[in-house]
């Protein structure tokens, strides 16, 4: 089983950003932050010129719901789906809450994160 969830596209990183962004409005998810990796790394003098954006991404009532179960899981939180490219190929991914929650051993968390999970590969596959 793979930690992450990740699928190619066509379009180019600002497109799928964009366009993800759009999609994760209808599940009431809202971006937190659209942070500029290659921006940043270069604007420490580092030489990465590969595109390379992290969104963080909340939806409030989901994060209360979890974080009303096990307040921990805010380590997890907000969840993050990258946009980069990767030798000419845009990728999304993010990694899998399912994954995460099952960390805690907790069953409702699982279940919780398998909804989560199921929502936020719908608005990856909707945008590519």
């Amino acid at each position: 089983m793979s930690f992450h969830y990740t699928v190619e596209t066509s379009k180019t990183v600002d497109q799928a950003v964009s366009d993800l962004s759009d999609e994760l409005q209808t599940e009431k998810f809202g971006v937190l932050w659209d942070f500029d990796l290659s921006a940043k790394l270069q604007e420490k003098g580092m030489d990465f010129q590969t595109p390379y954006r992290v969104l963080e991404v909340c939806n409030p009532k989901e994060a209360e719901r979890v974080l009303n179960e096990d307040k921990l899981v805010g380590y997890f939180l907000p969840c993050k789906i990258v946009i980069f490219d990767d030798q000419g190929q845009t990728k999304i991914g993010m990694p899998k809450p399912t994954t995460l929650l099952n960390l805690t051993g907790k069953d409702n968390l699982s279940e919780i994160g398998y909804d989560i999970e199921k929502r936020l590969i719908s608005c990856i596959e909707k945008s590519k």
